[in-house]
């Protein structure tokens, strides 16, 4: 959850929850012999809000490379790296503390004329969150359409619903698979094949709620799982849902509601503004928040493969309040 100028106080027996995480992100690609390479982009750094901070972090390359930080057009901190030597491994380091605080039960207060759909912006919303509306997707079978327009049907013209709904049912309804293979689905392709990707997933919701006016960004990150964190602090897996898509970079979805602001949601878990997701990048398309790109000088076979790690764990007890 994104905080846009007014704090966000939720329903009054909803509770904040605060936690301190550790990351550690490594990305390796193998080649078959020493190759050079051309700059490369990583959006590795966590997108901070009110709700997310950083207190440390370090970024290390091999072979050594020039680092610098720039911001994106969302204010994403890109890093990018130039590399001076050959090698036939090119790896990726992010190592990171944070701060998360995030509220259970929460009910955002979304400004009253939003609270039924069809609503519309106000024209300095709409200025700025045009391009955030428009599909990025043809769709000429009216598979997508379809799908969104269900929702708006069911919801009963209840925001909150339509968009609670929808996350469920992706959720639900198709078959969740981790492809390793970069790109995403086309958001058609995905609901007939019925199966995909976090980030296919979230595409689909991008597009579906776009198709009914809502602005939404793609966002890229992590995802902490319990199960996974053998640490003292943790609370554990045997008790809590199971989470789906941590382990590797993970993808969502935020949607903009008046008087709220940016609100998550991730449709491969169903979770809505959940305290477990950690960003790194937001944009209108997934290739603007891509975790690692660049270019290599050498024939197509060099290229060995990809490896991806992420590992989080709690590093304080959590605080509630």
């Amino acid at each position: 959850m994104t905080h846009t100028g007014r704090v966000a106080i939720v329903g009054q027996h909803s509770e904040v929850r605060t936690d301190v995480f550790r990351v550690r992100h490594v990305t390796r690609y193998r080649y078959a012999r020493p190759v050079t390479f051309g700059r490369h982009r990583a959006m590795v750094r966590p997108h901070e809000t009110p709700d997310l901070r950083l207190l440390n972090m370090v970024v290390e390359a091999r072979p050594q490379a020039g680092v610098r930080w720039i911001h994106d057009v969302f204010s994403n901190t890109v890093t990018l790296f130039d590399f001076s030597e050959a090698s036939d491994v090119l790896e990726v380091e992010a190592r990171f503390d944070i701060v998360r605080t995030s509220f259970e039960d929460a009910e955002f207060p979304v400004e009253e004329h939003a609270r039924t759909f069809p609503f519309a912006y106000s024209d300095h919303e709409r200025l700025d969150l045009g391009p955030l509306c428009a599909p990025n997707h043809e769709d000429a079978e009216g598979v997508v359409e379809a799908f969104a327009q269900r929702f708006a049907a069911e919801s009963g013209g209840d925001t909150w619903a339509l968009l609670s709904q929808m996350t469920a049912a992706i959720q639900s309804e198709l078959t969740y698979v981790r492809r390793e293979e970069p790109g995403v689905q086309r958001p058609a392709e995905t609901l007939t094949l019925g199966t995909g990707s976090c980030r296919d997933y979230a595409e689909l919701m991008c597009e579906a709620v776009r198709r009914l006016g809502f602005a939404a960004r793609f966002v890229t990150g992590y995802l902490y799982d319990p199960a996974l964190d053998s640490a003292a602090y943790s609370d554990g897996g045997s008790a809590a849902a199971e989470v789906v898509g941590a382990g590797a970079t993970h993808a969502w979805v935020q949607v903009f509601l008046p008087g709220a602001g940016w609100i998550e949601f991730d449709p491969t878990n169903g979770a809505v503004a959940s305290g477990r997701l950690i960003r790194t990048g937001v944009g209108r398309t997934p290739a603007q928040t891509a975790p690692l790109t660049g270019s290599y000088i050498g024939a197509p076979e060099d290229a060995l493969g990809l490896e991806v790690s992420v590992d989080i764990s709690m590093i304080a007890p959590p605080i509630r309040g």
